[in-house]
């Protein structure tokens, strides 16, 4: 599983345009389903993330991540290893394996 690693406003400045960096990763994404992204990340610390960005928990109590068209999900490599993130509103929340 992966979980909430930290998002690109608070990214190392060192590690931004190395080799293998958020740049790298950022360029070599692949897009993906929010379905495929939530096979592979721990619920808990994406649901953690959600919160904290003012969505609601369920559609009837507001907009809910899920529903956010805005929103865009991806895999890539952050220094060789699988990550997943999402982007949202041009900011990426990066989730590395435990």
């Amino acid at each position: 599983m992966y979980v909430y690693y930290r998002c690109c406003v608070s990214w190392p400045e060192g590690d931004v345009h190395c080799k293998g960096g958020l740049c790298d990763m950022i360029n070599d994404a692949t897009d993906i389903s929010r379905r495929t992204f939530l096979k592979h990340v721990q619920l808990k610390s994406l649901q953690e993330c959600e919160q904290q960005l003012g969505y609601a928990a369920h559609p009837k109590q507001g907009l809910t991540m899920a529903g956010d068209y805005h929103v865009s999900y991806h895999r890539s490599k952050l220094h060789g290893e699988r990550v997943y993130f999402f982007k949202n509103s041009a900011i990426e929340y990066v989730f590395v394996a435990e």
